[in-house]
């Protein structure tokens, strides 16, 4: 009898493993590093999981870094687009302000697993060459809610501020949610939602008339939000 060499049944091993696509590779990447950060994340585990080889998953992204930057990079296209549909639904400045920080709370749930892996990761690869295109987008994401809060003040909506910190103040403080909201937890997303934008528009509202529609369960804010996430992403 012939032993059949340990090359020959490696090679028919790796011939006979299921096919993977370039989503699903991506797709479980985003899971590792919710799950373990980037650090704890490597292709072994990946391309056992796919039941695939290392190679294949070197053959589609190259590097990890690579990996993590297309992977952010979709993530971002699809987030920006959903904050263009929003506000281009909404009519009203502070509605459109509100819908806009409604949606970036609800990304706790639509499409949790990759909010979480960017949101824990996305600043060590800040200034990496290979995040060039992501830096774009976000760049470009933050400049719709400044050219809102612009539009605002202008318009005496709103006092009168530096959008530019403004803005950031809106995504820090909705970004850092994935450090301590549950989504089976006592609190809904929705609840979330609504204390965030209270608690934004409040701020920069000069009248309070119209807050509550602002957070109404059954008003045009929220029902826009949830057409354009349904649209979308898929709850986690």
């Amino acid at each position: 009898m012939v032993t059949e060499s340990v090359s020959t049944s490696k090679r028919r091993s790796t011939a006979n493993a299921r096919p993977s696509s370039r989503d699903e590779i991506r797709d479980a990447f985003i899971r590792h590093v919710a799950e373990s950060g980037y650090d704890g994340t490597n292709f072994g585990s990946i391309a056992d999981e796919l039941g695939i080889s290392k190679g294949t998953i070197v053959h589609h992204f190259g590097t990890k870094e690579r990996l993590f930057a297309d992977a952010h990079e979709r993530y971002m296209e699809r987030r920006l687009g959903e904050a263009q549909d929003i506000v281009a639904r909404l009519d009203a400045v502070e509605e459109r302000l509100a819908g806009l920080v409604w949606a970036f709370t609800m990304y706790q749930t639509y499409g949790r697993t990759e909010t979480v892996a960017f949101q824990r990761e996305i600043v060590r690869f800040n200034d990496a060459p290979s995040m060039r295109r992501s830096r774009d987008l976000r760049h470009e994401y933050r400049d719709l809610v400044k050219s809102i809060l612009d539009e605002g003040m202008s318009t005496g909506v709103f006092h009168d501020g530096n959008s530019s910190i403004l803005a950031l103040q809106i995504f820090g403080g909705t970004q850092w949610m994935w450090t301590w909201f549950n989504p089976a937890g006592s609190q809904s997303n929705d609840d979330v939602a609504t204390t965030y934008v209270l608690l934004i528009l409040r701020g920069l509202m000069l009248s309070s008339e119209g807050i509550d529609a602002l957070i109404d369960p059954a008003g045009r804010v929220r029902a826009a939000v949830y057409e354009v996430l349904d649209g979308g992403a898929t709850p986690s």
